[in-house]
């Protein structure tokens, strides 16, 4: 009996290897930050890498290990080459760090606060207080009022850059428990989280292998002439014994 011949095996199909058609895009913080690269993407289409969104904690940005509890968000809002220009867009805490701040027997008081910085920018803020033992509901209000005084003045006095950086190095949180101090003194004050409601005034962005112009600096003062000492001949005659 003969043997069946057995079928051709039908040919492999050819699986498309989607990373070899992305390319890889650096991410640049924004200004504020000196346009640092904070780390790379891949990306098949521009499209899709438009508006996404880099997380990296100032750690990564300054060295300091203190600040590796405070994440910072940038948005991809321009693509220069392969460069992706970022705007801030908010930060927050690690859910464990604020964790650690809550203890027993204390108040904790919340408030979200919408403020506008001097070029523009509209943002809510939302800080965090931790009193020294509880208190009640009517000072809590109190301290609410003041932290909203305290953030609000320091948005309207500064730029966006300089807000920011109040709200990441400390010394906004140390503004306003200055100013809680007199009703109550605070054990701990933290911006818990920010975030951008409207983009204000923004600095334009080199082109790539562009050196940015760096403001002159300030004309300097001439020096006054230093007097010289007089000779021998112009000295006067001395007094007669």
């Amino acid at each position: 009996m003969a043997e069946k011949a057995t079928p051709p095996r039908p040919s492999a199909r050819k699986v498309k290897d989607k990373w070899k058609a992305k390319a890889w895009y650096s991410i640049l913080a924004p200004d504020m930050f000196n346009r640092q690269v904070v780390g790379e993407t891949p990306a098949e289409d521009l499209a899709r890498l438009q508006d996404r969104v880099a997380e990296v904690t100032v750690q990564d940005l300054t060295g300091d290990f203190a600040k590796m509890h405070i994440k910072l968000m940038f948005r991809v809002t321009d693509i220069r080459g392969s460069e992706a220009h970022t705007q801030f867009v908010g930060h927050d805490l690690t859910p464990d760090y604020i964790r650690r701040l809550t203890r027993r027997k204390r108040s904790r008081i919340d408030q979200v606060i919408d403020v506008s910085t001097r070029d523009g920018w509209r943002l809510r803020v939302k800080p965090l207080a931790i009193t020294d033992r509880r208190i009640q509901a009517a000072k809590q209000g109190l301290l609410r009022n003041l932290m909203v005084g305290v953030v609000k003045d320091a948005a309207s006095k500064n730029s966006i850059g300089d807000f920011v950086r109040q709200m990441i190095s400390g010394d906004l949180a140390k503004a306003i428990a200055t100013a809680c101090k007199p009703i109550q003194p605070i054990q701990r004050v933290e911006i818990r989280k920010s975030e951008v409601v409207a983009f204000g005034t923004t600095m334009p962005i080199p082109e790539p292998g562009e050196v940015p112009v760096e403001a002159p600096p300030p004309p300097t003062e001439p020096e006054a002439p230093v007097p010289e000492a007089p000779t021998e001949e112009e000295l006067p005659p001395p007094p007669p014994p």
